[in-house]
C-alpha cells in the first residue's frame, strides 16, 4: 500500500494540480488549516505565479483571498494603476492584521511589477471574499451603502432614489453603534433590530434593485468596472444588515445562523469573480471545502454550508477545491502526526511537498481505519478522513517553519 500512495503523490505545482482536475475550473480553490503561517502562504504565491504562466493567454488573472472585500479595492487599485504606496496599501487594504504578513506583501510587491507597463486587459487583479467581519463583530454598513447611494445618485434621477444621503445619514447615526465588541456575545447590545436598522435594510434592498433596473443606462454611462464594484457595494450592505439584523436574535440558532450568512456572503462574491474570470482562490480549508462546516463555539458546536459548498452547488465542474495538510508546526505545538490519522499517512513520504490525487488515495486506502488528528492548539484544524473524497486533491506541506514578519 506505501508503494501505491507514494505513486499518487506528485511534486507541487500548478500544472500537477492542473492534471488532477476533469477540465480547467472558473475557480481553483486552494484551502489551508490554519492561518498565519507564511509558509503556506509563500506556496499561494509559488502557485499563483505558476497559474499566471502556465495559462497566461486564456486563464487565472484574479486572486482572491479570505479578507474583507471592501478594503481589498484598496489592494486592486494598487497592483493595477499603483494608486497609493505600497505601505499604505498593506495596512489599510488587508483586514484580520494579515497585511503584516511577509508573504502577503510579497504577493501584493510582486503583482504591481507584473502589471507595472501592462494594457489593462492583461493585468492580474486582486480581491478579497469574506465580508467587512471579524471574530469580534461586523462593520458598520456606512461605506457600502453610502458609496452605492453616490454611484447612484451620479447617474439616475433624484426621484427614482428612495432617500437622500442625509436621511441615510441620520439612519446609520455612529459607526460605534454598529462595532460594538460587546454585540457578539450579547443580543442585546447589538442595533440590528432597531427600527432604524429596518429601514435602512428596505433602503439598501431598493437601491440594489435600482441598480439592477438601471443597468443598460448605467453601463452605457459608466464603465463596467464601476459598475461591477456598485454591485460589491450592494452585496456588501445587504448582507451586513442582515448579519446586523441576526446578531441581535437571542433564539438558539443565532451563531448557526452568523456563520451560514458568512459564509454566504463569501459565496455571493465569489460567484462575481468567478462571471468576470478564472480566478485562484485562498482560504481555510473550512470556507472552501465541499462538506458542511463546524466549529466549537461559546455557545456549543455549530454547523453550516460553507462558501465552497454553496460556490460547487451553483458551479459544479467550474469549481474546485484542493485542500492542505500539514505535518507539523511545532512552533505551535502541532508534532508528528499519529500514523492512523491522514496527514500520518502523508508524513511517512519522503517529500518535504507533494500533491496528491485524493480520490485515488481514498481508493488506495480502502477500508483501512483512519481517526482524525486531534491538536493541541486552536488554530489549526486537522483533515477529517471521513471526507477525503471530496478534495479534488491535497496539498501536503510536511514541516511548517515560524513565520517571518514584514
Amino acid at each position: 500500500m506505501a508503494t501505491d500512495i507514494k505513486d499518487a503523490a506528485h511534486a507541487v505545482d500548478a500544472a500537477g494540480i492542473m492534471r488532477l482536475l476533469p477540465t480547467r475550473p472558473r475557480l481553483l480553490a486552494l484551502g489551508e488549516p490554519t492561518h498565519r503561517e507564511d509558509a503556506l502562504l509563500d506556496l499561494r504565491n509559488e502557485l499563483f505565479r505558476q497559474l499566471v504562466q502556465l495559462v497566461e493567454e486564456e486563464g487565472y488573472r484574479t486572486i482572491a483571498i479570505e479578507i474583507d472585500c471592501m478594503a481589498a479595492l484598496v489592494v486592486d487599485d494598487y497592483v493595477t494603476s499603483g494608486t497609493g504606496t505600497l505601505d499604505e496599501v498593506m495596512e489599510c487594504g488587508f483586514s484580520h492584521g494579515w497585511g503584516a504578513s511577509a508573504a502577503n506583501r510579497e504577493l501584493v510587491r510582486w503583482m504591481r511589477a507584473y502589471n507595472d507597463g501592462r494594457p489593462a486587459s492583461d493585468r492580474l487583479r486582486f480581491a478579497g471574499f469574506d465580508g467587512p467581519l471579524e471574530i469580534a463583530g461586523a462593520a458598520s454598513p456606512r461605506q457600502a451603502l453610502t458609496a452605492l447611494h453616490a454611484y447612484l445618485a451620479a447617474r439616475v434621477a433624484a426621484d427614482l432614489l428612495p432617500c437622500t444621503a442625509e436621511t441615510l445619514d441620520h439612519l446609520l447615526g455612529s459607526d460605534d453603534r454598529w462595532t460594538n465588541p460587546a454585540a457578539m456575545t450579547d443580543p442585546s447590545e447589538s442595533v440590528g433590530q432597531s427600527a432604524e436598522a429596518g429601514q435602512l435594510r428596505l433602503i439598501a434592498d431598493d437601491l440594489v434593485a435600482l441598480l439592477d433596473a438601471q443597468t443598460p443606462h448605467l453601463l452605457a454611462a459608466a464603465s463596467r468596472e464601476d459598475w461591477d464594484r456598485a454591485r460589491l457595494y450592494g452585496r456588501t450592505a445587504t448582507g451586513l444588515l442582515r448579519y446586523h439584523h441576526w446578531m441581535a436574535d437571542t433564539s438558539p440558532a443565532r451563531m448557526t445562523r452568523l456563520c451560514a450568512l458568512r459564509d454566504l456572503m463569501m459565496a455571493h462574491n465569489l460567484l462575481a469573480i468567478a462571471a468576470r474570470g478564472p480566478a485562484f482562490i485562498h482560504a481555510h480549508n473550512s470556507h472552501l471545502q465541499r462538506e458542511k462546516s463546524s466549529m466549537q463555539m461559546w455557545q456549543g458546536p455549530v454547523e453550516w454550508w460553507s462558501a465552497g459548498a454553496l460556490v460547487s452547488a451553483r458551479l459544479g465542474e467550474d469549481y474546485a477545491f484542493v485542500s492542505t495538510a500539514v505535518g507539523t508546526i511545532r512552533h505551535q505545538g502541532v508534532d508528528t502526526p499519529p500514523p492512523d490519522t491522514v496527514e500520518g499517512v502523508l508524513y511517512a513520504l519522503p517529500e518535504d511537498r507533494c500533491v496528491i490525487d485524493a480520490r485515488r488515495l481514498a481508493v488506495t486506502l480502502g477500508d483501512t481505519r483512519l481517526v482524525r488528528r486531534t491538536s493541541p492548539w486552536f488554530g489549526y484544524a486537522s483533515f477529517d478522513p471521513a471526507h477525503l473524497a471530496d478534495s479534488d486533491g491535497i496539498v501536503f506541506v510536511k514541516d511548517v517553519p515560524q513565520s517571518r514578519r514584514s
